[in-house]
């Protein structure tokens, strides 16, 4: 439950408007990991969708969200205005606060632009951005924020994404914080391959499992390119 609300559909204000969400939190749950989607999709995204269940298997809270609002999404411009997404995504942190019965820990979880937004966004509140996850992701989009990344960050490829998987190596670069790069075998972009995006959920996982439950125990810092 968040304050008043029950896990559901929500409305997120935003500037000029509000956005539609799909929240889910466990009871006494102290962790949200919040969903930033690619062109094209919206907070329906089956892979999205599938990706946050098996988040919540572990007990973590989700919210699911449209970054644009019906007649935005309509614009080629403000698709690829990856400031305007992640203030969108900033937007939707700050209304968890002002509703939640608990102070949450928060994780991002971006595919393609969406990952793009999900890094400015924790490079733009670092103190209040505990993990990013990206799956597929557009990071290069990112660039000048990717140094002020805080949060510990996890880049997911598929091994036949080209060039998406140079640029995400060229990241991994770039980034200052705790990070990792896994590279899994036989996907492409959409991770469309049989067993592909359960692999791409499950180090998703471990991952916001470890950055946003485990919250006792020494962290080590991981600075290398990893294949899985």
């Amino acid at each position: 439950m968040v304050g008043h609300l029950r896990s559901g559909e929500v409305s997120i204000p935003a500037a000029g408007g509000v956005l539609g969400g799909e929240l889910h939190l466990p009871e006494g749950g102290n962790a949200v990991v919040l969903f930033a989607h690619g062109s094209g999709s919206s907070r329906f995204s089956p892979r999205n969708r599938y990706v946050a269940g098996e988040l919540r298997k572990l007990g973590l809270g989700t919210l699911l969200m449209d970054l644009l609002r019906e007649e935005e999404a309509e614009s080629r411009r403000k698709v690829f205005d990856i400031e305007l997404l992640a203030s969108r995504l900033l937007e939707a942190r700050r209304w968890l606060d002002g509703v939640a019965a608990r102070a949450l820990r928060v994780g991002y979880f971006g595919a393609s632009t969406g990952a793009a937004a999900a890094l400015v966004a924790a490079a733009t509140e670092p103190e209040r951005s505990h993990a990013v996850v990206s799956r597929g992701g557009r990071p290069d989009l990112a660039a000048p924020w990717l140094p002020r990344v805080r949060a510990p960050t996890l880049l997911i490829v598929g091994e036949n994404d080209s060039p998406v998987l140079e640029w995400n190596e060229e990241a991994l670069r770039l980034l200052q914080s705790e990070k990792k790069l896994i590279v899994v075998p036989g996907a492409t972009h959409l991770f469309e391959e049989p067993g592909t995006l359960e692999q791409a959920a499950a180090h998703a996982g471990r991952w916001f499992e470890r950055h946003l439950l485990e919250l006792t125990g020494s962290r080590t810092d991981s600075h290398e390119a990893h294949s899985a």
